[in-house]
């Protein structure tokens, strides 16, 4: 029994993919048919695959269900956190999905699911992605101003919703933590944030995110052990759609 993690799968079985310039490259042919065989041969019933976000293109939850029947149908028990794309699913409505989809899927916002003695804890998250400016030295020489402050009012809302979910794990007895994020802990301007903070702070024994996508963007934030807590990245293009191994 292992757990293993993925995120962007960026599904459009009943849909309209958008932004598919950002989409195009040859990882992306088919890459439901790839990720399918590649979970189907190294994942088995007993195991939990958690799809760090972006899951569908789905506007609704009518246009996602093909999608997540996609997901339904994958080997093993299935953990869902919220990414940016995901309109099908109101952030302050997760109880019901849960509720909708119990015994089948279960979904990860303001609340934290149990594996094993540790809890697993997330939220969306947020960074500041620009507008920046280059200079010819591909160095940043400035940025918007007025979205980075944007930016910061997102980060304090997502914050409170990990808080609320590391509060809820606690609550739970819960001591060992492992956190998932779709977006990157920290900005390309950024060394530590308040996700990073936080990990830390309730000891966190890893931060899991996805949302970058590209080799451009493969190296936007943390890799490896940073203030003794282990950072990955889980973009499916990144690990070539082969779920990442999170815990034997």
């Amino acid at each position: 029994m292992s757990l293993y993690a993925i995120g962007d799968l960026h599904l459009h079985f009943n849909s309209e993919l958008k932004n598919r310039g950002q989409l195009k490259d040859r990882l992306w042919k088919n890459h439901e048919e790839k990720f399918r065989k590649n979970c189907q041969k190294n994942l088995t019933d007993e195991d939990t695959l958690v799809l760090v976000g972006d899951h569908s293109w789905g506007k609704n939850l009518e246009q996602a269900a093909a999608d997540l029947a996609y997901i339904e149908a994958l080997p093993g028990r299935k953990i869902l956190t919220r990414g940016n794309h995901d309109m099908f699913w109101d952030a302050n409505k997760t109880g019901k999905l849960n509720e909708l989809y119990a015994g089948r899927l279960e979904f990860l916002q303001g609340n934290y699911v149990a594996y094993r003695d540790y809890a697993l804890v997330g939220t969306k998250g947020f960074t500041f992605e620009g507008p920046f400016w280059i200079d010819r030295r591909g160095r940043i020489v400035r940025w918007d101003e007025e979205a980075e402050e944007h930016a910061k009012k997102i980060v304090k809302r997502e914050l409170a919703r990990l808080e609320e979910s590391f509060q809820a794990a606690k609550a739970g007895g819960y001591k060992k933590f492992i956190v998932f994020l779709h977006y990157p802990p920290t900005s390309i301007l950024e060394d530590e944030s308040g996700f990073t903070e936080m990990a830390a702070d309730y000891g966190a024994k890893q931060v899991i995110y996805a949302h970058c996508h590209g080799e451009t963007r493969f190296y936007d934030s943390l890799h490896g052990q940073h203030r003794g807590i282990t950072y990955r990245l889980v973009s499916g293009d990144f690990l070539r759609w082969m779920p990442e191994k999170i815990l034997d």
